[in-house]
């Protein structure tokens, strides 16, 4: 969650050091980092209890399941961001502690203050790894799952999942769970 730019130009590698000396994480866009905002009960719910779910899924596989914490490397664009959730299943993330260059799954928990940016420019952004197959946005208002899929051509296709369906799919992981499972213990305001 984008909240407040820092006006000082960093190259990569210097904001990768700020990030380790830093008690606030900061998502870095060409040069400039922008500290993140805090979450919500129903954001840190929804994103654990999605993390948990896939986490036993991918178990065994040589997948593995990022939560908050792990950045996202999109090198082609200079950037740095930190998705609620992120699945990689590629070997060659595992060469590097702090981010992963190689996700098949990202997934955003939508927040207000953010919204726009995650289905906009984020979205827009994270399209140019090419390891991407799923793009996944989970509303904290009501139950309703978005789903942007990578096809055999490239293009980007949409499926909504909202409490008439109960369930919902994640392709790039051959995972399924229901919308109850997703939600538990969330208070909508």
């Amino acid at each position: 969650m984008i909240a407040s730019p820092q006006q000082t130009y960093l190259t990569a590698d210097e904001y990768l050091q700020l990030e380790d000396a830093s008690n606030i994480k900061h998502e870095y866009i060409d040069g400039q980092v922008y500290a993140m905002a805090g979450a919500s009960d129903p954001h840190v719910t929804i994103a654990l209890n999605l993390a948990t779910l896939l986490r036993s899924h991918v178990r065994g596989s040589g997948c593995r399941v990022y939560i908050a914490d792990m950045k996202a490397r999109l090198e082609s664009l200079n950037r740095f961001y930190y998705p609620d959730v992120m699945v990689t299943c590629d070997p060659r993330d595992r060469e590097t502690s702090t981010y992963k260059c190689f996700p098949s799954l990202i997934v955003e928990v939508l927040f207000d203050s953010t919204e726009a940016f995650d289905r906009g420019d984020k979205f827009v952004d994270y399209q140019e790894l090419e390891s991407l197959r799923e793009y996944v946005l989970i509303n904290t208002k009501r139950q309703r799952v978005e789903c942007f899929r990578r096809n055999e051509e490239g293009l980007w296709v949409w499926q909504s999942y909202t409490p008439q369906q109960t369930t919902f799919r994640l392709d790039s992981v051959g995972f399924e769970s229901t919308l109850a499972a997703l939600y538990e213990d969330v208070t909508f305001t």
